[in-house]
């Protein structure tokens, strides 16, 4: 593998070059702020299909004449879609390299969601800590915080998993995290 983009007989040569790898243990300071790439526009279809996968029988995010004599005047999307979604959203900044999320406190639905909000996630480190049973990840906590389009603050909760080390993940252009040994194109594919 080589780090240069030497050319030659007039052709670049060909590298393996190691992609975002996430954030691990060490890369972890309290105070830092994640904004996660990409919004997510939620659709009528993602409302009704999760509330029927749930099994949430809650008229306000299935039933249009109901919702429509509520406060509201529309359904609402189902809270805990809202949760998975933010969290989600966060995976790529925070817990890539986790190895299990051992709690989610403090959750505040702070607006509603309505079909066709575009939803925006960040992330605040507020605490880490060496872990006392397991050498190879520490503890991170977080507050990830979502908001719509018109920045109104839609959903806070307090995330905390435990994430990897470096050393202990020793992740590589030839493997990635989540890549078998092996699979795809190798340094000596290169050669």
């Amino acid at each position: 593998m080589t780090d240069t983009d030497d050319t030659t007989n007039g052709e670049q040569d060909r590298r393996l070059v190691q992609g975002w790898q996430g954030r691990f243990f060490e890369d972890f300071s309290v105070g830092d702020v994640y904004k996660h790439p990409y919004g997510r526009t939620v659709t009528e279809t993602d409302n009704v299909w999760f509330t029927n996968l749930t099994m949430n029988l809650n008229p306000m995010h299935f039933n249009e004449a109901y919702a429509s004599e509520t406060e509201f005047g529309e359904r609402l999307v189902d809270g805990t879609f809202v949760i998975a979604l933010a969290v989600g959203m966060s995976v790529v900044d925070v817990s890539a390299n986790a190895t299990a999320n051992l709690g989610y406190d403090n959750i505040r639905h702070h607006a509603p969601v309505f079909h066709g909000d575009t939803i925006f996630a960040e992330s605040e480190v507020i605490d880490t800590r060496e872990s006392e049973s397991r050498d190879h990840v520490g503890i991170v906590t977080t507050e990830l915080r979502a908001y719509n389009q018109d920045d109104d603050l839609v959903l806070s909760l307090e995330r905390t998993p435990m994430v990897l080390k470096r050393e202990s993940a020793n992740p590589s252009a030839a493997q990635p995290t989540g890549w078998p040994d092996g699979v795809g194109t190798q340094p000596e594919d290169l050669k």
